[in-house]
């Protein structure tokens, strides 16, 4: 089986709660905007590559979903 083959059918499990704030992530936000339940979410988005976490110059970290 080649990896392309295999990739057609590999997907990440999401839960209810981090699909919501993948659908409301429509843009490139700090993550300070987001509170303390929705960060430690995003964390975990994170961990699975659905979303990028990039730190700014004056040490924000800026949060965006990854294209999918």
């Amino acid at each position: 089986m080649k990896i392309h083959e295999v990739l057609k059918q590999f997907e990440i499990f999401v839960t209810n709660e981090e699909k919501e704030i993948l659908e409301r992530m429509d843009k490139v936000l700090p993550l300070a905007a987001y509170n303390e339940r929705e960060r430690f979410v995003i964390e975990n988005l994170v961990r699975k590559s659905m979303v990028s976490k990039v730190r700014q110059q004056n040490n924000t970290y800026m949060v965006v979903k990854n294209e999918q």
